[in-house]
């Protein structure tokens, strides 16, 4: 008896594995086609191989449901749950014709599930012998959901070819390459400029410097050969050396040595009388060290000249005015990046008064600030002025001497406002009070000291 109880047990413990069942969701729906009847034909659902979520064993098989009067019902093992996620592949046929296949996705419900909730976005196949899915060779009933971008010819390779985001990307930042070809996110602060090599840092600093009309130093006698630019030309192929008006072959006619000596070939050496003009580039010194020309700004910090040696700004003899309103005797332009806190203009003027019909005023406009103003009398036949600005981040403060044939000598100090940094002008200006008078403008020096 006993023996026959163990052998009943293990026949019943052997046997359990076949009664239980993988769990199962239904699927019912209605189907119906285009034109409003319900579709009557037959589903064939096939799938691979899988392990379902109570670790049942399901074999590749297919099976048929017939629909009928468009009713659709069928019991299927959740595919959601298994790992990886298998698909099922389902075609309809109808009138003796495959009219389309789709894949589906089965969730596990307690509940029954329509077509919408198991069917797979983007995998309805239309018409015959077309699909969405699978080899693109025609209706594929073996389609097993997503496609492996390896199984798509070139794909990978595109891809590799983009930039991928790097450690650094963050959204709503300007973006860079970094060495790894990898697309980073620059960091800074607000108002930060960005720089060429992904860097950030404040905006401004050091910019190239225009030198135009720069007069080289040295004695014009038709022997000396060697004549010194106010700054060093950057590059040194920026140099436009014109002699009267002609421009000159660097390395022909003349060669620069020493960064801003020009030195003339034997044979074109300057003559008497002749007029050299330079006009280059220059960079500022951007060391930190401290030469002993440097300045140092309000704050103490070094900051280099961007013209190391005296520059001879303006120059020239002016014309002449005739009349009882104020005209320009001469005009002396100073561009922008020529000057800079911590600089010296110093303006030299002679006048030159014909006809004793009556007196005359001029005066020296630094800006929109008239800086000195005079009236003399009719019997002053020449007058001379001076000036000296000291240039500050406000402005600059303009100390002025003035005399003439009668006319006593007067000093005046003062302020002259403006944003020098943008260019400045200097306009001397003249009137005369009697008809037939004139007042002449003989000579005018205008010169930089750093």
């Amino acid at each position: 008896m006993k023996t026959f109880l163990r052998a009943l047990c293990a026949a019943g413990l052997l046997s359990w594995p076949a009664l239980a069942a993988p769990p199962l969701t239904t699927i019912e729906d209605t189907l119906y086609k285009a034109d409003g009847t319900r579709f009557n034909g037959i589903v064939t659902i096939s799938w691979s191989s899988f392990i379902a979520s109570d670790q049942s064993s399901i074999a590749a098989q297919t099976i048929t449901v017939m629909v009928v009067n468009g009713l659709l019902y069928v019991r299927l093992v959740p595919t959601t749950t298994t790992n990886p996620e298998i698909f099922y592949n389902v075609t309809y046929n109808s009138e003796g014709m495959v009219q389309f296949s789709e894949t589906w996705s089965v969730p596990p419900s307690t509940r029954p599930l329509r077509l919408v909730d198991v069917r797979v976005p983007g995998t309805t196949v239309t018409g015959i012998g077309t699909t969405t899915t699978g080899n693109g060779t025609g209706n594929d009933t073996n389609a097993q959901g997503p496609v492996p971008e390896s199984d798509v010819t070139g794909l990978v390779a595109d891809l590799a070819a983009r930039p991928i985001e790097g450690p650094a990307y963050a959204p709503g930042a300007v973006a860079m390459v970094d060495s790894q070809g990898l697309i980073d996110s620059v960091v800074g602060n607000p108002g930060d400029c960005v720089f060429v090599n992904g860097s950030s840092g404040p905006c401004g600093g050091t910019v190239p410097a225009f030198m135009d009309g720069d007069l080289p130093s040295g004695i014009v006698d038709g022997s000396n050969n060697s004549f010194t630019l106010s700054a060093v030309p950057s590059p040194s192929t920026s140099l436009a050396m014109y002699r009267n008006g002609l421009l000159q072959n660097q390395g022909v006619d003349y060669t620069l040595v020493n960064s801003n000596i020009v030195q003339f070939a034997t044979g074109n050496v300057p003559q008497p009388g002749d007029t050299l003009l330079a006009n280059y580039r220059t960079t500022p010194n951007t060391s930190n060290a401290l030469p002993a020309n440097f300045r140092l700004t309000n704050r103490g910090a070094a900051v280099p000249p961007v013209y190391p040696t005296a520059q001879v700004l303006c120059h020239g003899s002016g014309t002449a005015v005739s009349a009882s309103r104020f005209a320009n005797l001469a005009t002396c332009t100073i561009p922008q990046g020529s000057l800079s806190a911590g600089d010296r203009v110093e303006i030299r003027f002679d006048l030159a008064h014909r006809g004793k019909a009556g007196g005359f005023t001029f005066r020296l406009q630094w800006g929109a600030t008239t800086v000195l103003e005079r009236t003399a009398a009719p019997g002053d036949a020449q007058v001379s002025g001076r000036a000296d600005g000291g240039l500050d981040q406000s402005g600059a403060q303009v100390s002025t001497e003035s005399w003439g044939t009668a006319l006593p000598l007067k000093a005046t100090v003062g302020n002259a406002a403006g944003t020098w940094s943008r260019g400045l002008v200097l306009n001397f200006q003249g009137s005369v009070g009697a008809a037939g008078d004139s007042l002449m403008m003989r000579n005018y020096v205008v010169v930089r000291l750093p």
